[in-house]
């Protein structure tokens, strides 16, 4: 395992005097928007950034035409990703000009991408800061120095990266949060441009996430969802993850989960905890990408479709109430019509609650990127609609295998569709809607199954909420 660097007490100090001058500069911008694109990891990156535009005196504006500042937190761990984040940023060109005191800033994954940020100054002269993932903790600086020197700044290091601890923080939830516990990653899977990204393994130290999640719990947090590219790989792997875990567990946080797991580093103690932990939720995202041997190989992912089967296997007999969620790559490049029926047959022996499905997209840089891909698009559309009608039919057949039961849901929204009902989730993550107030958000209710829909429940709460 690598070294872990942190960046020093004394810089993050440094960085905190700077908000400070820059929250006394009259002529700073006084609103932002944040706009998170991509994972978790990065909607945490956000939370981090606003914690510091806070700092400065900023507060959140309710649109992106109403801010004085616009940050755009990127993703490019797929191409239309990238060409979704390039043209966000090309429309504040236009805002711009209306504008001319409106501050941009872009930073995450895609401004860290080789030749990116050269590329985006060049053809993008209206954005005032580009900064990459490594240098996160630098963004204070960054800016006072585009509010001082009048021009754009560009600053992305090509570095492994480093743990940094201490700085602000304003989280969107009062009652769910993220708590990073890893960043980077080292399996180099052959389509994944995430290692050169967001650069090799690197660990918190578990006194600093216990800290945190103490904090979160005393705040009145109920429920947290460790981070990372590949948790199971925590301090190097084996039992660490799940000795955190354990201890976390101790302090009494209602709900814990975490994402994302990689097959081949998920331990038997880990296993063991699913089995013993109160506060460690049944729900499990396990990515398999795909079902037969060879794909496994060619996507260099270290475990083959019989090892990733004995895993479940292992959880279910553990955990026998667990749901278990994946992603799959279909049509990845030399994917033969047998190849994708054994990808096919995985899913209907695992039987997931849910799958996240992509046709394979290149990325530059990558190895896949330089594979031979001859089958056509045709093809692998008609492929993956079979995966997706497959996996619509077995959610299907597990959620109607809850109606009837009572589950105890945490409220976390309005219904997007009828603001009437309430959404929140099972302690299997599985979202319930159900006929409440905005008063219930944030808390614990009993709910009871009465229908299910094509990947939701629908319930009513019980009026015994003690049941």
């Amino acid at each position: 395992m690598r070294e872990t660097t942190f960046v020093p007490e004394t810089e993050i100090q440094r960085q905190r005097g700077i908000m400070e001058i820059v929250r006394a500069m009259a002529d700073r911008p006084h609103t932002y928007y944040i706009v998170s694109m991509g994972c978790q990891m990065n909607e945490r990156d956000s939370e981090t950034v606003a914690g510091m535009l806070t700092e400065m005196g900023m507060t959140a504006a309710p649109a992106r035409e109403q801010a004085d500042l616009i940050l755009y937190n990127t993703c490019c761990v797929r191409e239309n990703a990238e060409n979704k984040a390039l043209g966000n940023v090309i429309w504040l060109k236009e805002l711009k000009k209306d504008r001319p005191e409106l501050k941009i800033c872009v930073g995450g994954c895609m401004t860290q991408e080789k030749g990116m940020a050269e590329a985006m100054k060049r053809n993008y002269p209206f954005i005032d800061l580009i900064y990459g993932t490594h240098n996160l903790y630098r963004f204070p600086e960054y800016l006072w120095r585009v509010l001082t020197e009048g021009r754009p700044v560009v600053e992305v290091e090509q570095t492994d990266g480093e743990v940094v601890e201490g700085l602000p923080e304003k989280r969107r939830s009062t009652f769910k949060s993220f708590v990073n516990i890893m960043y980077g990653c080292d399996n180099f899977c052959t389509y994944c441009i995430v290692p050169y990204v967001r650069g090799r393994e690197r660990s918190r130290r578990p006194e600093a996430i216990l800290d945190e999640a103490k904090r979160l719990q005393d705040a009145g947090v109920k429920e947290i969802t460790l981070l990372g590219q590949n948790v199971n790989s925590y301090m190097g792997g084996g039992a660490a993850f799940a000795d955190l875990l354990y201890r976390l567990d101790a302090l009494g946080i209602e709900r814990i989960r975490f994402m994302t797991s990689h097959p081949k580093d998920l331990s038997d103690e880990l296993i063991g905890a699913y089995a013993t932990l109160e506060h460690l939720m049944p729900h499990l995202h396990l990515p398999v990408q795909a079902g037969n041997d060879d794909i496994l190989r060619r996507m260099n992912r270290h475990y083959d479709r019989a090892r990733y089967l004995d895993v479940v296997d292992r959880l279910r007999a553990a955990r026998p109430d667990i749901g278990l969620t994946t992603d799959i790559i279909v049509g990845f490049p030399g994917e033969t019509a047998e190849q994708f029926e054994q990808t096919m047959d995985l899913v209907d022996r695992v039987r997931y609650d849910s799958a996240y499905t992509f046709i394979y997209s290149p990325r530059t840089g990558t190895a896949a990127a330089k594979m031979p891909d001859d089958t056509p698009m045709e093809e692998k559309s008609r492929r993956i609609q079979r995966l997706i009608d497959r996996q619509l039919q077995i959610t299907k057949e597990i959620l109607e295998g809850m109606v009837g039961r009572t589950e105890t849901v945490l409220v976390e929204s309005v219904s997007a569709r009828d603001g009437s009902m309430m959404g929140g989730r099972t302690p299997r993550a599985i979202m319930v809607n159900f006929p409440g107030t905005p008063a219930l958000i944030g808390r614990f209710v009993k709910v009871r199954i009465t229908s299910a829909g094509k990947n939701t429940l629908r319930g009513e709460m019980v009026a015994n909420q003690g049941e």
